[in-house]
């Protein structure tokens, strides 16, 4: 069982769909279930906020990995428009994580961050490091930064994705991988 953090965003969804037609069962914290549909039997939803440690570790149990989608969210996705989420949304829920994994046994997490952040920041184009530099933007930039390093510095094993754009397209697109962090490390 795995639990999956941030299933009704856009990215969320399709991990979801996913995850489902791959035969895992998935706990789902979410703060309003009515935005998925909820009459799938491999799928038990909670509802809640992962930035409480109650609805986490009520979320937690039984899971043997974490996948998290989160993101700081803006109303509209307007790059200057207002945060829904607190600036340090992401650090503070993967501090409740790392702390809640270790005490119920999870080893396992799977983080969606962004191509940008990190080593990678070296691979940002001028005008899309304007925009981080320059909108709210970069305000997911700077705490999906400090997610990771939290990550890095735990004991959980974790994997750490970066994509470089996410699209609602459903054609099939290749995919490149690059690797960073300590070697034999698994």
């Amino acid at each position: 069982m795995i639990l999956l953090l941030g299933g009704t965003g856009r990215t969320g969804k399709l991990v979801l769909e996913e995850a489902v037609k791959r035969g895992y069962l998935v706990n789902c914290l979410v703060r309003d279930p009515t935005r998925l549909e909820r009459d799938h039997a491999s799928i038990n939803f909670f509802k809640g906020s992962p930035n409480q440690m109650s609805d986490l570790k009520q979320s937690m149990y039984g899971c043997e990995a974490i996948i998290s989608v989160l993101n700081i969210s803006r109303t509209p996705d307007f790059p200057w428009a207002r945060l829904r989420t607190p600036v340090t949304f992401l650090s503070d829920v993967m501090h409740n994580v790392i702390e809640l994994a270790e005490q119920e046994g999870i080893k396992r997490i799977i983080v969606c961050s962004a191509w940008g952040v990190a080593e990678t920041k070296r691979d940002v184009p001028a005008w899309f490091n304007w925009f981080i530099n320059n909108s709210n933007i970069g305000f997911a930039y700077k705490d999906h930064e400090k997610q990771e390093e939290l990550l890095k510095k735990s004991n959980l094993r974790w994997t750490i994705v970066r994509p470089t754009g996410l699209t609602n397209s459903k054609k099939e697109q290749k995919v490149i991988e690059s690797y960073y962090g300590r070697p034999g490390r698994k």
